[in-house]
């Protein structure tokens, strides 16, 4: 049976904050700075919150168009449970066998745990090029007989088979039999110091003409607010092949392009409702720092501009390149405006 004290229903905004609102709600872990259960918005900007970066790849079958609008590349779960304090231990083994008797341990004690799994290979998913790449968190709440119960987000708790359950954590080589739970002692504590600290790090990603750490120096162009110039750029590019007439010329390219597009922009994943800038909004009135008053504000209307532009990517059959790279002038100049405005 499911633990009652785990509620998979209230819908989230995103997929990893949104899940691990309730896995430290179920675990009893309290945000000291408020005396309550964490939020979701502030769970996602103790993550870093809102980021930019732009990929398309031509393979033989099809181009992609890859946006992402959280905090990326950086590591947003490890430093959304570092930043808690909330005392978060994670484990990772090679051994499906070791792996399995870990997750029963910590399920028999009451305590959800969270898994990496390739989307794809849950049964309930559908196979689509974003499922199939990469991996995501699902909590596994409790044991059903042989097999679990999972929350992947989707509103309800998932049957899955063991075996299914253990094929599905080793498909990702990086997170083969990763998991996580609260049971370890306490961090350091959530203090506004920690808050400002994470507000700055989001500010200072946004702005940067740099590659983020990890990424060759010669992709910073895809990153933050340079990202988002890069795109325009590209939007208007008939004369290079970099540019986004040239490279979705074809009218079936243009479409999974535009398709995956929507699908970037509009999902749990990587983005959210208004391309997260509303939640992270939401993050800064929780701090309560006046100096972050304005920077809410403009977020708040950002999100209007991400929906809308979103919606209008959506609504063309024949992509209208000029008319993107409009609307995200607008969005960029504004985007500027807020990330100055959290560094006061």
């Amino acid at each position: 049976m499911d633990a009652p004290s785990y509620d998979p229903t209230p819908e989230l905004i995103h997929r990893d904050s949104g899940l691990w609102t309730r896995v430290l709600a179920a675990s009893g872990a309290v945000n000291p700075l408020s005396g309550a259960p964490f939020t979701e918005a502030m769970l996602a900007g103790l993550g870093g919150g809102i980021g930019f970066m732009v990929f398309t790849f031509a393979y033989k079958e099809v181009t992609t168009a890859s946006v992402v609008t959280r905090f990326h590349p950086g590591p947003f779960v490890a430093n959304m449970l570092d930043r808690s304090g909330a005392g978060v231990e994670v484990q990772q083994t090679t051994s499906a066998r070791l792996a399995r008797g870990r997750l029963d341990s910590v399920l028999d004690a009451g305590r959800p745990t969270v898994v990496r799994v390739v989307p794809a290979a849950l049964p309930w998913r559908k196979r689509t090029l974003l499922t199939e790449s990469g991996s995501t968190d699902v909590v596994v709440v409790s044991r059903d007989g042989e097999g679990y119960l999972v929350d992947d987000g989707g509103g309800r708790l998932e049957r899955i088979g063991a075996g299914e359950l253990a094929a599905a954590r080793a498909q990702s080589k990086a997170d083969k039999h990763w998991q996580a739970h609260v049971g370890a002692p306490p961090g350091a504590p959530l203090t506004p110091g920690v808050v400002a600290e994470a507000v700055r790090e989001t500010a200072r990603a946004l702005l940067s003409g740099e590659a983020p750490a990890g990424i060759p120096a010669g992709y910073g162009k895809n990153f933050g607010i340079r990202g988002m110039e890069t795109w325009r750029s590209r939007l208007l590019g008939t004369r290079t092949k970099g540019g986004w007439p040239v490279l979705f010329a074809d009218p079936q390219r243009r479409r999974a392009g535009l398709d995956m597009l929507v699908a970037l922009l509009t999902g749990p994943e990587f983005s959210g409702p208004g391309a997260l800038r509303p939640l992270y909004a939401a993050f800064l009135r929780e701090a309560a720092d006046p100096a972050w008053v304005q920077a809410a504000e403009l977020y708040d209307g950002l999100g209007s501009r991400w929906d809308g532009f979103a919606a209008a990517v959506g609504r063309q059959q024949d992509a209208d390149f000029t008319a993107m790279a409009e609307l995200l002038d607008g969005i960029i100049e504004e985007e500027r405006r807020a990330a100055t405005a959290l560094l006061g």
